[in-house]
């Protein structure tokens, strides 16, 4: 029970979602692999804010976590082979980030948990079976671009007035 705990304290971090930091386990040191979306330097804010949210959280890097982050060296980059080299590392869970990065964890596991940040379209994608029952080893956020554009026309179509010209 005590991964349970800590997969859903690294999905709250990345929900920002308050959890105790009670549910860490006493002398566990977690691995976490993190594969940002593209090169590491224009991203490192959010990366950054993951490392403080995990410290609010109580999980302190070289005491009871560490952070294996394995990002690409340029736009565009193939992520199989970052994805392995984490497998390898046995992660406790993998948080990934851009649809690339997300598909490519998802191919190379079932059996490691996959934190998504953020996802679009997740069941489209074949990553979650459904949102409400996602199944398998993915979860995390997801933004739904293109269902929220449909429903935000929408909306605007019926409340916006209308130009006449």
């Amino acid at each position: 029970m005590e991964r349970r705990a800590f997969i859903g304290a690294v999905a709250g971090t990345l929900l920002a979602a308050p959890l105790a930091a009670e549910a860490q386990p006493a002398g566990k040191v977690y691995r976490i692999g993190c594969i940002p979306a593209g090169p590491l330097p224009s991203r490192m804010h959010q990366w950054e804010a993951f490392r403080q949210r995990l410290r609010d959280l109580g999980y302190v890097e070289g005491q009871n976590v560490v952070l294996e982050v394995r990002a690409p060296a340029r736009e565009g980059a193939l992520f199989d082979g970052l994805v392995a080299d984490l497998i390898r590392l046995n992660v406790d869970v993998i948080v990934a980030s851009g649809i690339a990065a997300i598909l490519a964890a998802k191919r190379a596991t079932s059996t490691i948990p996959i934190v998504m940040s953020p996802g679009s379209d997740p069941v489209g994608l074949g990553l979650v079976a459904s949102l409400a029952q996602p199944g398998g080893n993915v979860t995390g956020v997801s933004i739904m671009v293109e269902e929220m554009n449909a429903k935000r026309l929408h909306s605007c179509a019926r409340s916006c007035p209308r130009r006449h010209g």
